[in-house]
């Protein structure tokens, strides 16, 4: 927290504390409340394939520093290979490949936040190959924390989906990589604890009630996400994925 405070008016000083609540008392929460299916995760990805239950993998965080997010383990063990996971993934094991349709393989990233490592609400950890790709960008969107949730992970909820069956790397760099990293700028250069909270709420309608969750991508305005009826053409702002 103390990279974010630093330097900062007393008004921005008090926003970052009041964050850093919100995330330890959350986040705390929900690790009690999440604690029996945690042990259920656990005891399944132990009974479907050798190997740990957790693993970390390496991003980039605040300030271009390294960060280890922990995540349950939902490949193979000692399998390599693209960064990026589609829902085809030949490298999934069952019980993986409902872990990261579910999302739940994310819920470790809890302990992340109350280490403070990560926020609840941020941009969305990237790998370093990809952060240097977007230079400029990410000179913005690493000075805040990452976040397991946050505009672009609601925006590219099926991003695994999306690249399915393509040359995912080449498909992500070139089309969603761009938006994505707008994105976090946009929440880098707006962030306050009510849109985090108004992000959370979203969150929780997208996992609770399965409902997609369009962001529009100058407003970050949320809402849900409305299909374009048949034959009509649509010249929108939301972000698609």
């Amino acid at each position: 927290m103390s990279g974010e405070i630093m330097g900062a008016a007393p008004s921005a000083r008090l926003d970052v504390t009041a964050k850093r609540v919100l995330d330890v008392v959350v986040a705390g929460t929900l690790l009690v409340v999440l604690l029996p299916l945690i042990a259920v995760v656990a005891v399944a990805i132990k009974a479907g394939s050798r190997g740990p239950v957790f693993f970390r993998c390496r991003r980039v965080g605040l300030g271009a520093t390294e960060l280890q997010i922990l995540k349950f383990r939902k490949m193979r063990d000692g399998v390599s290979g693209s960064p990026l996971t589609t829902s085809d993934d030949d490298r999934l094991t069952g019980v993986g490949r409902f872990l990261a349709k579910s999302k739940i393989d994310e819920i470790p990233q809890l302990w992340n936040v109350l280490m403070g490592d990560m926020s609840l609400v941020g941009p969305r950890p990237e790998d370093l190959r990809f952060v240097t790709l977007q230079r400029e960008a990410y000179a913005t969107i690493l000075t805040v924390k990452p976040g397991i949730t946050g505009l672009t992970q609601l925006a590219f909820a099926k991003e695994s989906e999306i690249l399915k069956g393509t040359d995912s790397v080449d498909d992500y760099i070139e089309r969603l990589l761009p938006q994505k990293a707008a994105l976090d700028v946009l929440y880098a250069q707006r962030r306050s604890v009510p849109m985090d909270l108004r992000i959370l709420t979203w969150t929780a309608v997208a996992v609770l009630a399965r409902r997609d969750v369009a962001v529009h991508r100058s407003t970050t305005q949320l809402g849900l996400r409305r299909r374009p009826k048949a034959h009509t053409a649509v010249v929108g702002t939301e972000v698609s994925a």
